[in-house]
């Protein structure tokens, strides 16, 4: 009922489902409900709640419980998200597998770990999946659907459908690899950052400023395959005009950094600077990218429906 977990809840209930919140700490769910009611709240002030319900009603669906076999019962799909401890999360599937029937999805919000080892060796492994969310859920629509090698295909078709429903935006792995793709684009981005602000090339700040205010314009709307298809005559007229620059700029990127030393003190002064590290502070900084991202939600859908 973390984070993770209560941002699902919220979801799920703008998608008109009854939810169970889980946790093994009764002050944990208190606190969990006291948030999620407050969030809806001012989500219907400013606009932009989800779903066709009101905040009451989808309030109402949610309801809380310390006892895993009761919060499972009559669950057609249960999402896990607890810490990302491997050990921790095995522990959590092994119980569900004791007591849940051959219907229900068993889903797991991990970002980096592979299904193939959390979920092999449980009797329901082909009800397995991984539904990796981007944080936080409620604000960014992308689930990336990651299936276990024994997932059963109709496993993955329900698990998508659900997502498209409740109004997220999945996509399907074919097959697990590590980081899932989103986490790999990412850390893509952060090892290049890393390394030219290491190299001295730019400040920190003005790095972050050439994605907010550069790539991510782009990249809030279209992915990198479609602004290549769009910065020439299509894919193919892009290839054959800037492959040689880019091998030739790709062949200079130096190895995966170690994220320590002088550097790490580096960027650290820079963001504190910006976001002194103080809950207040960045809790405040928090809220205000969750109250951005409402809105660039709001503009796209605008845009798709006109």
């Amino acid at each position: 009922s973390g984070l993770i977990g209560h941002n699902w809840a919220m979801v799920f209930a703008a998608g008109g489902f009854k939810v169970k919140l889980y946790d093994i700490a009764q002050q944990q769910l208190t606190n969990a409900l006291e948030t999620i009611h407050k969030q809806l709240k001012e989500m219907e002030k400013s606009g932009s709640l989800k779903g066709d319900l009101s905040a009451e009603q989808q309030f109402a669906l949610i309801s809380v419980c310390t006892d895993l076999k009761a919060a499972v019962e009559g669950a057609t799909f249960i999402q896990e998200c607890t810490p990302e401890n491997l050990e921790l999360k095995k522990k959590i599937f092994g119980q569900l597998d004791l007591i849940v029937g051959d219907n229900v999805i068993l889903s797991s919000s991990t970002s980096c770990l592979l299904p193939s080892k959390l979920f092999t060796g449980l009797k329901h492994v082909k009800q397995c999946i991984v539904s990796h969310p981007v944080n936080p859920p409620y604000f960014v629509p992308l689930v990336e659907i990651v299936p276990h090698p024994e997932t059963d295909p109709s496993t993955t078709e329900r698990t998508y459908a659900l997502m498209k429903k409740i109004g997220q935006s999945p996509v399907k792995l074919n097959r697990e690899i590590e980081g899932f793709v989103l986490n790999r684009l990412q850390y893509a981005v952060i090892s290049e950052a890393w390394r030219l602000v290491g190299e001295g090339i730019i400040s920190p700040t003005d790095l972050d400023l050439v994605m907010s205010d550069g790539l991510g314009m782009r990249y809030a709307f279209i992915g990198p395959l479609e602004t290549m298809h769009l910065n020439a005559e299509g894919i193919s007229n892009y290839c054959e005009r800037y492959s040689e620059g880019v091998r030739l700029v790709l062949n200079t990127f130096g190895p995966v950094p170690e994220f320590s030393g002088e550097i790490v003190q580096k960027v650290n002064q820079a963001m504190s600077e910006k976001i002194p590290v103080v809950p207040k502070v960045l809790d405040a900084r928090r809220k205000w990218r969750d109250e951005c991202l409402t809105g660039l939600a709001k503009l796209k859908k605008q845009m798709k429906s006109d």
